[in-house]
């Protein structure tokens, strides 16, 4: 049984000239879920990130945020939300506690200490003077999420979190997200088209192809069924499962 919605996306369509993106898309994300969405390059993973935080218009469909319409309510809907849609980008000069510092100001009343915690949390703490110029790929990604829990959100939606990275950093940005699921009730929404990945921490999974949700369910469930997500994706998608797997 799926938790109080807290993300419900009905109807959403957004298509550009190429013919790709979002078409009739229907999503519930109930409160402290880990959702998975899954899909291959251009299948709108992106778009669909970019149309529910209202970086891009619909062309149809609504957006609602905690019960709060994202056309009618746009500060309400979002003031509990955080997001890294764009692959970890830092300003060399600077060193990560001055970034945060640069967003911090940006929300008045939040106090200093806020940015040890989330520090403390992505595991930065010790870097937290240095700048960021010599970060890895990495050490950007858990900076830029490190910025995006400043205010406390509620619902964090991340794009790609764990894209370029090696197994370290792919095992630290995984601990951060259990870590504010199990102790913080974060509910996320992630993107990728890591397969392997999604199984490891997601509580939940859809499969996006050609700008449609086409199948989803809770991972246990759907290991329950398909043996693997992999497997579940593969018969989305209407291809046999690769021998041995």
């Amino acid at each position: 049984m799926m938790n109080d919605p807290v993300l419900e996306v009905s109807g959403l369509t957004k298509l550009f000239r190429s013919g790709r993106g979002i078409q009739e898309m229907n999503l519930t994300v109930g409160e402290g879920e880990i959702y998975g969405l899954f899909g291959p390059n251009g299948a709108g993973k992106t778009t669909l990130l970019k149309l529910v935080t209202g970086l891009i218009p619909a062309a149809g469909g609504q957006v609602r945020w905690f019960g709060h319409s994202l056309e009618d309510e746009y500060e309400e809907a979002m003031k509990r939300v955080g997001c890294v849609l764009e692959a970890g980008s830092t300003y060399g000069y600077l060193t990560a506690r001055e970034q945060l510092e640069q967003v911090r100001r940006h929300y008045p009343g939040l106090a200093a200490a806020r940015m040890d915690e989330v520090l403390e949390l992505t595991g930065l703490r010790p870097y937290a003077g240095e700048k960021t110029r010599g970060f890895s790929l990495g050490m950007k990604q858990r900076l830029a999420l490190a910025a995006a829990l400043l205010p406390r959100p509620a619902f964090v939606l991340l794009d790609e979190p764990t894209n370029g990275l090696d197994i370290e950093g792919i095992l630290e940005i995984r601990r951060v997200i259990r870590q504010l699921a199990a102790e913080e009730g974060v509910t996320f929404l992630i993107s990728s088209h890591l397969i392997g990945e999604m199984e490891q921490v997601c509580s939940r999974a859809g499969v996006l192809l050609g700008g449609r949700l086409v199948l989803e369910g809770t991972v246990p469930d759907l290991l329950r069924e398909y043996g693997s997500l992999e497997a579940m994706y593969l018969a989305a998608a209407g291809r046999p499962l690769r021998e041995g797997a």
